[in-house]
């Protein structure tokens, strides 16, 4: 009988690892994360010996990382990214700098060589994005104040990489030079095809990639989209490995490209089974990697390094978090998701032996440290959510249960702030039954409190929208505080709810044009009314009758709404914009200045 390939026995083997293990770690509470780490190490060389070429399977793996970068870049247009460049290369910068500096101090006080330490130092600043944005997406960490901070840092950890890779020669300059090695000639050129490659893929995002998905939808053959996203993602990835960057900044950068593109839920739809499989199986990688013969040749060793570096790390983090002013109950977490060690470490720790910087099996011990500090962090993690944060909650930190059961209420409501809570009592005080949610917990204990019926739980995540009601409802009332969560969860329901009305409240005019620019048409401005109301009493103190003052106020409205609407074609033309605001308000001044010449002729003319 003819014996099965390869690859068929190498899938099953993985899958029914990753079957059998990561629902038993669920079940037990360690998260599918644990589980993935412990199936590696089950089947891998130290566990069963059923599969030998871990090396070959982390370089395969690696794309699931690859993939999640490319997903996490498509939510980010290219101006909410440049917004957030100050705490990338604030944050991030300090962070690494801090704790490598603080490392290399600690290597060095207890003898290590300046070049071990330093390169040691650098890769274990390093954490690891798989495992933080896997967590930070399960708990639904990033549209929060931690979850931006932390993927700020984590963006410019794969930044930094760059420079790190590239001191691995200078550092082995001596012993190359002596054994006939590059030059700085070789050098430049790196240099210029680094750049060059670069400034393909944003050149290329630019003008080749939204033509080539316009071209492929025309086909209608959704297969075919999908394999143009993957291939896009392979492409942009192999270039990037070929001068010697990180995969994952280039598919990122692919993202935001991408990110303003009409295709964008369409490549997130197609792209997330792969991610979400290739993930599990980077984290299987991973344990199978670990190199348990280098961990009991020198137990006392890697403990030492394992707690030296996590300690150190959360540290620097800890005192950053408080930096940051990120709230008490949300630092232990942010501390430990950046405090472990991260893949991109075993690629500096093998270019570093490769450049002869230290040798190959201080790079084994370094690695094994690492991947020591990527299983232990999730169990860490699991420690702080039962011993930690139930002593926060005794601190009034509300923890809830998202919402779990089906609603099939006419009126979904997303936000029980100032706004959503007025919207919500007039509704049911007219017997309209209400689906309401909110993220902000200690507001819904609130709320409940006050016999509200409010369910914790993220409305721009489509499955808690299911399970809301959203396929079923008539009307969404949106009345988040956040702007871009607002204008996700837009997108959400165009994409998936088409069926759904939709009264939004905008914070301010931009929120006002994004929002129309989604065909959103009922929109209110949130301070617009209430602000007109006190301009009216205003004018009645100042003696103007109850009359006069409405009609100047509605007057205003009238004109104020019709601007919004010549306006609204041209928001985006910032001179434009600025010179019909000037011509719509000379125009209202000069009409209500008329107005007041005409009232005080006809008081002046009117007997006493």
């Amino acid at each position: 009988m003819e014996h099965a390939p390869d690859w068929l026995v190498n899938s099953f083997i993985y899958l029914s690892a990753a079957v059998i293990v990561v629902p038993l770690s669920k079940a037990l509470g360690l998260g599918a994360i644990i589980g993935y780490l412990a199936a590696g190490v089950a089947i891998g060389p130290w566990g069963l010996g059923l599969v030998t070429n871990v090396q070959d399977i982390l370089h395969f793996a690696e794309f699931g990382v690859v993939l999640m970068l490319f997903l996490v870049g498509l939510e980010l247009e290219p101006k909410r990214l440049w917004s957030m460049r100050r705490p990338i290369f604030g944050a991030g910068s300090t962070q690494v700098l801090g704790c490598a500096i603080l490392l290399t101090a600690l290597a060095i006080a207890f003898g290590v060589n300046w070049k071990t330490a330093l390169v040691a130092s650098l890769g274990l600043s390093l954490s690891s994005t798989a495992i933080a944005l896997q967590v930070m997406a399960e708990r639904n960490l990033l549209p929060t104040a931690s979850g931006r901070a932390a993927f700020a840092i984590l963006l410019f950890q794969d930044v930094a990489a760059i420079p790190i890779l590239a001191l691995l020669p200078l550092l082995g300059a001596t012993i190359a030079e002596q054994s006939g090695g590059g030059t700085s000639g070789s050098h430049a050129l790196e240099a210029a095809r680094i750049i060059g490659v670069i400034a393909a893929i944003v050149l290329g995002g630019r003008l080749l990639l939204r033509p080539l998905f316009r071209w492929i939808a025309r086909s209608r053959t959704p297969e075919i989209f999908t394999a143009a996203s993957l291939l896009v993602v392979v492409g942009i990835a192999g270039l990037m490995q070929l001068v010697g960057l990180s995969m994952a900044l280039g598919a990122f950068l692919a993202g935001v490209l991408l990110a303003e593109s009409e295709y964008r839920r369409e490549l997130e739809t197609d792209i997330e089974p792969f991610k979400g499989l290739l993930l599990g199986l980077f984290f299987i990688a991973v344990g199978m990697s670990i190199d348990f013969g280098v961990l009991l040749a020198s137990p006392l060793l890697v403990a030492a390094i394992v707690v030296g570096f996590l300690l150190s790390k959360a540290l620097v983090i800890y005192l950053l978090a408080r930096q940051m002013e990120l709230s008490f109950q949300d630092r232990p977490v942010f501390t430990l998701l950046l405090a472990q060690g991260g893949e991109f470490a075993f690629v500096v720790f093998q270019a570093a032996a490769g450049a002869l910087v230290f040798s190959a099996e201080t790079a084994s011990l370094l690695m094994g440290a690492v991947a020591v500090s990527m299983l232990v962090s999730p169990l860490l993690l699991v420690a702080i959510d039962k011993l930690l944060l139930p002593h926060y909650a005794s601190r009034h930190t509300v923890v809830l249960e998202e919402i779990a059961e089906q609603q099939e209420a006419p009126v979904l409501i997303a936000g029980f702030g100032r706004y959503g809570q007025i919207v919500a009592r007039v509704l049911l005080a007219e017997g309209v039954d209400c689906t309401v949610l909110d993220h902000d917990a200690e507001m819904v204990e609130a709320a409940r409190n006050f016999g509200y019926r409010v369910f914790y739980g993220d409305a721009s995540r489509l499955d808690l929208l299911r399970t809301a009601g959203a396929a079923t409802a008539r009307v969404l009332v949106l009345a988040v505080n956040d702007v871009e969560q607002s204008l996700r969860i837009v997108d959400l329901v165009r994409d998936h709810f088409p069926q759904l009305q939709i009264v939004a409240r905008a914070r301010d005019v931009t929120h006002w044009n994004q929002l129309r620019e989604r065909r959103v048409m009922l929109v209110q401005r949130e301070m617009f009314e209430s602000s007109l109301r006190s301009a009216r009493s205003v004018l009645e103190l100042l003696g103007n009758s109850a009359l006069d003052a409405e009609n100047t106020a509605n007057r205003f409205r009238t004109h104020n709404l019709e601007l919004f609407e010549q306006l609204h074609p041209h928001f985006q033309d910032r001179a434009k914009l600025i010179a019909v605001v000037k011509q719509g308000r000379e125009q209202l001044e000069a009409q209500m200045a008329q107005e007041r010449l005409e009232r005080a002729r006809r008081a002046s003319a009117a007997p006493d």
